[in-house]
């Protein structure tokens, strides 16, 4: 259980050029570094978790949709399409190690109706998510096939953080 949580505010903007399982990864390693700013002396010797999630197709990066526009057109993106989830998780140790993981998920969208936009559009699930969708709520019924870990599509994958949290001695 965390002894502490640290919302950590950087910004996201992609670099020009860079890839999308790159950004993820340096994403994930920005909020861990700021959370440590942040958390000042009582992140001394403790372990610090962060993550973040990209959506892309192809080199195509897809914003936290904040807008029903921006939801909308990442569901046009995304009809019918083949795209990659990358979970980008950073570790610093006690000893201030930082320590990256990229978990990569291939997920496959249905060919989506007027309607089915529409209706999606309208529940609000999108909001804030990478990618214009939340696989936990209505937009399963979206996905006929995913390829990697389905708790990486949610926003953390739970595998992955508890692979590199044992490896580098958290629950000792």
């Amino acid at each position: 259980m965390p002894a502490l949580v640290s919302p950590a505010d950087i910004d996201e903007t992609p670099l020009k050029g860079e890839m999308p399982r790159d950004l993820a990864v340096r994403l994930a390693r920005g909020k861990a570094e700021a959370a440590r700013t942040a958390c000042g002396a009582q992140a001394e010797g403790a372990f610090i978790l962060a993550a973040d999630t990209v959506v892309a197709c192809g080199r195509r990066i897809l914003p936290k949709a904040e807008t029903e526009a921006q939801a909308r057109d990442c569901l046009k993106i995304l009809s019918g399409r083949r795209h990659h989830v990358y979970g980008g998780i950073c570790l610093i140790t006690p000893s201030g190690a930082a320590l990256t993981r990229l978990c990569d998920t291939a997920v496959k969208f249905k060919t989506l109706s007027a309607e089915e936009q529409a209706v999606y559009i309208a529940s609000g699930e999108w909001h804030g998510k990478a990618g214009g969708y939340a696989i936990q709520g209505l937009a399963a019924s979206f996905i006929p096939f995913i390829q990697g870990s389905y708790s990486n599509v949610v926003g953390l994958s739970v595998y992955d953080t508890v692979q590199l949290l044992v490896g580098n001695g958290f629950f000792r």
